[in-house]
């Protein structure tokens, strides 16, 4: 398939420049990325954009959007996502999110979530399960880091393989500072998400690959049970990034939100 034409924006909410990649009209959907940012325009989104309004910002820390100071730690992420949200004057935002993104998007449906019409949480952090380790991505070398985000092999070797662009590699050092601020400690969650996670009563889809050695499917089973309108799609043959490894499943279960959340945005 070939990528389709998008464009990137700044966008700023109090005094905060957001790098965000766009493209697509109609229902708007908002992509929160995990700890390793947008760094390209992917597959998954060519599948979402043809059919709706697509938005992919690079988190405050993260790619080329601003670092200010005041944000510490992931509800500070989501009560700027919701000055963002309100200062665009977005009403029925579809919001999906991914990993780190996925944790976000939970952080800002259990604060407020009028501004949101569904919720797609792709493997998310934020939640711990006492005896159910997860892997660690902050002791495994790259290889080691690719080889464990997927079930095929060939997606490890690809991103083993890939050249490294031109200030790539700052990029992902910048990235890497970000995540670790986000996720060191505690580690990858939040000891007071679980017990809010009641408060989300948007349409909610899960989506976790059956063979995530980052996050145990068994994390899966737990959002299930305490969000209250939440369906879970395990996605067979795939690791911790279902919407590199299996897109066309991530994208047709967020079209599939989307075409039942009601009426058009005003």
């Amino acid at each position: 398939m070939e990528a389709m034409e998008h464009e990137t924006s700044r966008f700023v909410v109090r005094d905060v420049g957001v790098n965000v990649r766009h493209a697509g009209a109609g229902e708007r959907v908002l992509f929160l990325h995990g700890a390793a940012d947008v760094l390209e325009w992917l597959p998954f989104f060519d599948l979402l954009a043809p059919q709706c309004e697509l938005l992919a910002p690079d988190h405050p820390g993260f790619g080329d959007s601003d670092d200010p100071p005041w944000i510490h730690h992931v509800a500070d992420l989501a009560m700027f996502y919701l000055d963002f949200l309100e200062d665009m004057n977005w009403p029925g935002v579809h919001l999906v999110g991914h990993a780190l993104g996925g944790w976000l998007a939970a952080e800002i449906a259990i604060r407020n979530a009028t501004r949101l019409r569904s919720l797609t949480l792709i493997a998310p952090e934020g939640i711990r399960l006492k005896g159910v380790p997860r892997g660690d991505v902050f002791i495994w070398s790259p290889e080691e880091r690719a080889t464990n985000l997927f079930w095929d092999p060939a997606h490890a070797r690809r991103m083993i393989e890939r050249p490294m662009l031109e200030g790539q590699s700052d990029r992902i050092l910048r990235n890497r500072y970000a995540a670790t601020k986000f996720l060191w400690q505690p580690r990858g969650f939040s000891p007071d998400l679980e017990k809010w996670l009641h408060r989300v009563k948007l349409p909610v889809s899960i989506l976790w690959g059956d063979s995530d050695r980052v996050v145990p499917g068994a994390y899966a089973r737990r959002w299930l049970e305490r969000i209250p309108q939440a369906r879970l799609e395990m996605i067979e043959r795939c690791g911790h990034l279902p919407h590199v490894e299996r897109p066309q499943e991530c994208a047709r279960a967020v079209l599939s939100l989307v075409a039942a959340g009601g009426a058009s945005r005003p």
